[in-house]
């Protein structure tokens, strides 16, 4: 009898940074290797990616990473999981690119090729498994599911899928192999929560064309389209709206270009015409009535860059009086409040704003029938919804105890916990080290708790910075006390409060010479303590107070003197 486990590191209670381990025996399979955008509290950190300590510790059982569509909910983390893993990587033709250019990017110079491009024919030999792929529908093509068969039985992970039964044939779920793959034993699914709790459906995606389309041709200023670069199906949309209605495309962002270039190549994207994409150094010599400009941003996330565009400090396009911008992405729940906050930034700049989703469901995820109806045709003894917050989880948990499977065989994980497979039924057995690793800028993983509680407590009431200079051996202050401040009061209209500031760490400067022990490490914390009970006394604040206190040489204070 095989040892199965399933381990979540990241996608669960949580939207993004999807990573799943399965182990069987002594191999350890790693499904998706994302990342996901930090919420608003994370002051500073640039992306938020699994913590792979786990995985180090088991290192050599490591047989490689496979990937299930080209989003960076998917790939994001692998430039930083190939700094410490040298373990074969496979996907689906455009999803390699991607996360090629994802590495190439961000790897830091990494020297990686051990790619490997699969297919749903595709089948990979290992000791005690088997794993092969089916085809999905998502907003990106070469999308698929993973099947990790075992000889108790498989483990089947869906990745971000919905079904649509029009879609094109290159984004058309393959229903024929997810129906083989139930009629055989399946273990356990895990299952896309993102839109668990939809109160409607997804409408086709040729629904969400004739939107587009509608939009483009009743709009006679320019339009500013705002979409996740990877979301290729959503350019084709709109290169096709764009054509039909006479319009050229302008493409703003170094990513963006990118994508649509080895898309093109690759023939997951097509051009309507060939004069379709124009430069954007160009766009002054169209009328507003004939331009479309793409944007995405710098990391793929366009509502930041709409921001800028809005302030008029883009490079090359800045929100001008008439303008539309049409959000075509779906903006997660995390990110409502900046979509609103942008929203209010383009009004002030004279546009005006229109959202995909204001008329119709418009998400690359499946809605509650796709749900029952992929838990119907997989079969599941065991089902365990990921990708999604805890509510999405549960609400998952619910649809698949609607068509019949009882809540005993429903796990709802959380990240690190181990789902083991024994005695012919899966329970929890533990729990491993997880939780997120932060980034921020080349630094990965050094940036914790109480680096964040600080960077939060500047935000808040500002830093404080007392500067004094001594003389040890004279038992005297030399220079100073100097105190200054950032983003706690305005100085000048508070100097009184910043000279008692300053004769109070006069006092304990003072205070601490005359001891006959003195400690640096002493002196500073009483500043510290005397400064914050007296600002908070006459200001109710608490701002960062970071005593520096220098040391004069003799010599120099001779020459003063």
């Amino acid at each position: 009898m095989s040892k199965i486990k399933v381990i979540p590191l990241g996608g669960v209670r949580e939207n993004g940074k999807n990573m799943y381990v399965v182990e069987v025996d002594e191999e350890i399979f790693v499904l998706d290797c994302g990342l996901m955008y930090p919420e608003t509290e994370l002051f500073g950190i640039d992306v938020v990616i699994p913590n792979f300590d786990y995985l180090e510790e088991n290192k050599d059982r490591v047989t490689g990473v496979f990937l299930t569509h080209g989003h960076e909910d998917a790939i994001g983390a692998l430039p930083y999981f190939l700094q410490k893993f040298n373990v074969p990587v496979f996907g689906t033709e455009l999803t390699i690119e991607l996360a090629k250019m994802s590495v190439e990017e961000k790897g830091q110079s990494i020297k990686f090729d051990d790619y490997h491009v699969i297919d749903e024919q595709t089948e990979i030999e290992f000791n005690n498994a088997v794993i092969s792929f089916f085809r999905t529908t998502h907003s990106i093509p070469d999308s698929v599911g993973i099947v990790v068969k075992t000889e108790e039985g498989s483990i089947v992970y869906t990745g971000n899928f919905k079904f649509d039964q029009s879609a094109q044939p290159m984004y058309k779920t393959d229903l024929n192999r997810i129906s083989d793959i139930g009629r055989e034993k399946v273990l356990a699914l895990l299952s896309d929560s993102s839109e668990a709790e939809s109160p409607v459906e997804n409408v086709s995606d040729l629904k969400v064309a004739e939107e587009v389309l509608d939009t483009f041709q009743n709009t006679s200023s320019r339009i500013i389209v705002a979409a996740v670069a990877s979301n290729i199906l959503r350019i084709q949309q709109v290169f096709d709206a764009a054509h039909r209605s006479k319009r050229k495309i302008f493409i703003t962002g170094k990513n963006l270009e990118e994508i649509v270039e080895k898309a093109l190549k690759m023939n997951k994207l097509q051009l309507p015409s060939d004069d379709l994409i124009v430069p954007v150094k160009d766009i002054d010599k169209y009328e507003d009535h004939e331009i479309v400009v793409l944007e995405t941003g710098s990391t793929g996330e366009p509502i930041k860059t709409l921001q800028r565009m809005a302030k008029g400090k883009h490079p090359q396009v800045n929100i001008q009086e008439g303008d539309l911008v049409y959000i075509v992405t779906s903006p997660s729940h995390e990110m409502e409040v900046t979509v609103a906050t942008t929203e209010n930034m383009v009004y002030r700049a004279g546009g005006a704003v229109k959202q995909i989703t204001d008329n119709l469901k418009a998400s690359g995820h499946a809605t509650p029938n796709d749900l029952k109806l992929m838990i119907n045709l997989i079969h599941p003894e065991y089902f365990i919804p990921v990708t999604g917050e805890y509510r999405m989880l549960a609400a998952h948990a619910d649809l698949a105890h609607e068509v019949g499977m009882s809540y005993k065989n429903i796990i709802i994980p959380g990240k690190g916990d181990i789902i083991e497979y024994s005695h012919n039924r899966f329970t929890m057995s533990g729990q491993v080290e997880s939780g997120n690793t932060m980034v921020d800028g080349i630094g990965i993983g050094d940036i914790g708790n109480i680096v964040l509680r600080d960077r939060k407590l500047l935000s808040q009431d500002g830093i404080l910075i007392a500067v004094v200079t001594i003389n040890r051996r004279t038992k005297e202050i030399t220079s100073g006390p100097e105190v200054m401040t950032r983003g706690f009061v305005y100085v000048k209209e508070n100097t009184p409060l910043i000279e008692q500031s300053s004769e109070l760490v006069r006092k304990v400067v003072e205070e601490n010479l005359q001891q006959n022990e003195f400690e640096w490490g002493a002196l500073k914390q009483d500043i510290r303590d005397s400064l914050s009970k007296f600002l908070f006394d006459k200001t109710r604040r608490r701002p960062v107070i970071l005593p520096i206190i220098m040391e004069a040489s003799s010599n120099k204070n001779k020459k003063q003197k």
